[in-house]
C-alpha cells in the first residue's frame, strides 16, 4: 500500500530528502506533522484527514463573538462547531442584559474549551487570568495543523520568536494567533509566522527562521 493513516510523530522514512508537505525532519528521519493520510512514494506527503479544527477540552483558542443569546455568547472558534460561553463562565458576575457591554458582537477573545460532549456541543470558559478580551494588537490565521511547528519542541520556536520579535504572541490551538507589540515588530512577526506556516514540513526550519530574522532586522537598520 502506498498510502496509510498516520498520526503526529509517526516515523515515515529514514531518508530526509523524501520529506514533503505535512512532514518534518529530525535527526535525518522523516516524521508525520499531523493526523492524515501518508502518501509514501518517492516524496512523502501527509494529507490532513481533518482539515478543520476540531475542539478538545483544555484547548486555548482565539474566538470571535458572533451572536448573543439570553445567557450565552455564541463564539466562532474557527471550527465547524461554534462555542458557547455561558454567562456563569465569565470571570465577573454580570446580568444578562449587560452581556454586550462586556463582550460585544465582533469582539475577539482568548478563551478555553471547557468541555465537548458527544453531540459536539462546545462549552467555553474565561475563568483564568491568562484569558480575556483582546483590545489591541493583530490576529493572524494559519492552518491549525501548523500550530505544533510554530510552537516547536518544548516551546522552542515560539520562545525564540517572542524574544527576537519583541512581541507578545498567543498561539490558539485553532490556528488563530494574536500578536501585540510595536507596528514594525508586528509586521515582521506576521511575515515570520506566515513563512513558518509555508515551510513547516521542511528540515532545518528553526535555523532558517533565525537567519531570516537577522536579515530582516539588518535591512531595517
Amino acid at each position: 500500500m502506498d498510502r496509510k493513516v498516520v498520526i503526529p510523530g509517526d516515523l515515515l522514512s529514514e531518508e530526509a530528502k523524501r520529506s514533503g508537505e505535512g512532514t518534518f525532519v529530525k535527526d535525518g528521519k522523516v516524521y508525520s506533522l499531523l493526523y492524515g493520510l501518508a502518501n509514501c512514494r518517492d516524496r512523502i506527503n501527509v494529507i490532513p484527514l481533518a482539515g478543520k479544527y476540531v475542539p478538545a477540552p483544555g484547548d486555548n483558542v482565539i474566538g470571535v463573538v458572533k451572536d448573543i443569546t439570553f445567557s450565552n455568547w455564541i463564539i466562532d472558534i474557527n471550527s465547524p462547531y461554534d462555542g458557547l460561553l455561558h454567562i456563569s463562565e465569565f470571570p465577573k458576575r454580570i446580568d444578562a442584559d449587560e452581556m454586550s457591554k462586556y463582550l460585544s458582537l465582533g469582539s475577539s477573545t482568548m478563551i478555553r474549551v471547557k468541555d465537548v460532549d458527544s453531540t459536539m456541543k462546545v462549552e467555553l470558559t474565561l475563568n483564568d487570568r491568562k484569558l480575556g478580551l483582546l483590545k489591541t494588537g493583530r490576529i493572524i490565521e494559519i492552518n491549525h495543523t501548523r500550530v505544533p511547528r510554530l510552537i516547536g519542541k518544548g516551546g522552542s520556536m515560539i520562545s525564540m520568536l517572542k524574544k527576537e520579535l519583541n512581541c507578545n504572541i498567543f498561539v490558539g490551538q485553532n490556528g488563530r494567533i494574536w500578536i501585540n507589540g510595536g507596528a514594525e515588530d508586528m509586521d515582521l512577526a506576521l511575515k515570520t509566522i506566515l513563512l513558518i506556516e509555508k515551510e513547516a514540513h521542511t528540515s532545518g526550519l528553526t535555523d532558517r527562521i533565525v537567519d531570516f530574522l537577522k536579515k530582516e532586522k539588518g535591512a531595517g537598520n
